[in-house]
């Protein structure tokens, strides 16, 4: 009996290092950070008495809050959505065999591996009305007669950060979905094009079943660096004018070290965390029924 209850511990043993490391790296900031949250944090950084969810109603109240959580829902949908739909066009093309199949991977992970303060500053100098590359290539092919301002309200500033965003995430997802595509076996597409299936009803009924747990890695994981993402956002506008082109992320960083609010920058960052932790929940039950369901 007693060899069989060391036995039966074994793997919570093995175990433990992992449960340490996340404990201590991860549990315990969150838990820190929550902590925080209620209490009263003075412009200096030093932590005062515990004050309840009065950091929470004044996050929620700036005037701002509004504009940056429309913002970034509309962040993180639009990358979110058309990175997933290009990526996985474009792995579509790249699992097929033609010349040139290596180079056109290889030069597809650029934008993904690049550092995104690099991507974002490319981008500002492309749109950048005196001296562009973009209304330089357009004049010089005639297409317009005179520099065109591309950035001529904060909308369309907000338009071209999310063009930076799905422009660098389009590779992970066309990766992740590449990887799924080359575990599926050749013979079924080969059974069903015996059978008279077009490419539409390979896509349906092999294709999109088969990689949907590679698609649903991809877009896990997406959402989460979307949401939290930083530098393009930081580095194309800073989130001017007047925070039209802020989300909640550079929102949080701005009111903690530009204006000196912690407290509601930390219950930001806490409602942050939380509106993830939802979504992922959401998505991956969803899955997981389909997945039942199938």
């Amino acid at each position: 009996m007693r060899e069989k209850k060391r036995w039966n511990l074994m793997p919570y043993v093995w175990l433990l290092p992992s449960i340490a490391l996340i404990s201590v790296f991860v549990v315990f900031p969150i838990a820190i950070v929550f902590k925080l949250s209620f209490s009263e944090i003075s412009k200096a950084g030093v932590v005062g008495e515990f004050i309840g969810l009065r950091n929470y109603t004044e996050a929620v109240n700036l005037p701002a809050f509004k504009t940056v959580m429309a913002n970034t829902f509309w962040w993180v949908i639009s990358v979110v959505g058309l990175s997933t739909l290009f990526g996985f066009a474009i792995a579509l093309v790249l699992n097929e065999k033609f010349a040139g199949r290596k180079i056109a991977r290889s030069i597809l992970i650029f934008p993904w591996a690049t550092s995104l303060v690099i991507q974002a500053s490319v981008w500002n100098y492309i749109i950048k009305y005196e001296y562009g590359s973009l209304n330089s290539v357009l004049l010089n092919l005639g297409i317009i007669r005179e520099a065109i301002n591309w950035r001529s309200t904060y909308q369309i500033e907000f338009v071209w950060e999310c063009a930076c965003g799905i422009f660098v995430t389009v590779p992970f997802v066309a990766f992740c979905v590449l990887s799924g595509l080359q575990s599926i076996d050749r013979s079924l597409y080969e059974s069903a094009t015996v059978d008279g299936a077009g490419f539409l009803s390979k896509l349906i009924h092999i294709t999109l079943p088969l990689v949907r747990p590679a698609l649903s890695v991809s877009t896990v994981l997406n959402i989460i660096y979307v949401f939290n993402s930083f530098p393009i956002i930081f580095t194309m506008t800073k989130g001017a004018p007047a925070n039209k082109t802020d989300t909640m992320i550079t929102f949080l960083y701005m009111l903690s070290f530009y204006d000196r609010k912690k407290g509601p920058a930390i219950a930001l960052s806490v409602i942050g965390f939380l509106i993830l932790c939802l979504c992922a929940g959401i998505y991956m039950v969803t899955v997981m029924r389909k997945e039942d369901a199938a």
